[in-house]
């Protein structure tokens, strides 16, 4: 897996772009690649945005979309520091992966033991 984690777009909105906040997205959604393999066809679009309300200060907003396997895994944070709605938007995606990952295999197990159970009984 030589390929860098394709992150196809990064849209912010009251936020200033660093070279700090762009290492540190590729570095979490880069944690990400282990679940993709080999797909070619990903995309993966973040989105930040600063909300500032004045009761209770700087409020950040993080969203990402990560388009792969003909699904989108959609995720949202928001928190008062911005690394940290990364990092919420980080292990949400990742959870939903892991999930929809495990109800594949579940449902390959289960029709493979349906055909060994034909085989077996023959029916």
């Amino acid at each position: 897996m030589s390929m860098a984690f394709p992150l196809t777009h990064i849209k912010t909105n009251g936020v200033e772009l660093t070279n700090a906040l762009n290492e540190l997205i590729a570095q979490k959604f880069g944690t990400l690649e282990k679940f993709i393999g080999d797909e070619s066809d990903v995309s993966c679009d973040v989105e930040l945005e600063k909300t500032t309300d004045s009761q209770s200060g700087n409020i950040f907003r993080a969203e990402a979309n990560l388009f792969f396997r003909g699904k989108m895994y959609r995720a949202e944070a928001t928190t008062d520091q911005i690394e940290k709605s990364i990092d919420e938007v980080q292990s949400e995606l990742e959870k939903e992966i892991k999930r929809a990952n495990d109800k594949s295999h579940t449902l390959m197990k289960r029709g493979g033991a349906m055909i060994k159970n034909m085989m077996r009984f023959g029916r």
